[in-house]
């Protein structure tokens, strides 16, 4: 929101947050599904990211080159932001673990700024976004609705140090969990 803020090296405070559109600094696509049919296609070494494995830093099934070229599938890159679009995991998102290829069903979001940040930007108002776009349980996301998003924006350096902070955060609970479970 703002109201927390970190200061700069020298003490100073950092410029006001911004208000942008995702849009306005993020290009977004999706991809696409090759013919289920042709087996050739699915006997390939290109990992193939579905809604489902996000989170994975690893997949179990691939796609061949001949695949990716016959259809409208995707390369994301390691530490893309993937957001799932529809089906059981709507607005569930994940910085990607892995190249690959995805599916019609995520959005790759990019973006020359902090991709931590705007991570947790998207996962704090997960909820929102999913009430407000997918009433009744099954509805869409889209890359357009993504794209009209508005949120306020602080510089880089401060932006780092707070997408900084919250991963810290997520680590300690991680271990904690971890010690929990032993």
């Amino acid at each position: 929101s703002g109201k927390l803020r970190f200061k700069e090296e020298n003490g100073k405070d950092y410029p006001d947050w911004e208000e942008k559109k995702l849009g306005d600094f993020c290009t977004f696509f999706s991809g696409g599904t090759p013919t289920s049919t042709n087996q050739k296609f699915y006997s390939g070494t290109i990992p193939f990211i579905g809604s489902g494995n996000i989170y994975d830093s690893e997949v179990y099934n691939f796609i061949s080159e001949e695949a990716l070229n016959s259809s409208s599938a995707k390369i994301v890159e390691k530490g893309d932001l993937l957001y799932a679009l529809y089906g059981a995991n709507s607005g569930e998102l994940a910085i990607s673990k892995m190249s690959g290829a995805i599916n019609q069903a995520i959005l790759c979001i990019r973006n020359e700024e902090c991709i931590e940040y705007l991570y947790y930007i998207l996962l704090l108002n997960k909820d929102i976004i999913v009430a407000k776009y997918l009433q009744g349980g099954q509805g869409n996301l889209s890359a357009q609705i993504i794209k009209r998003l508005k949120y306020k924006f602080p510089t880089l350096p401060e932006q780092q140090k707070i997408a900084n902070f919250l991963s810290s955060i997520d680590a300690k609970i991680e271990n904690t969990k971890d010690e929990l479970g032993k």
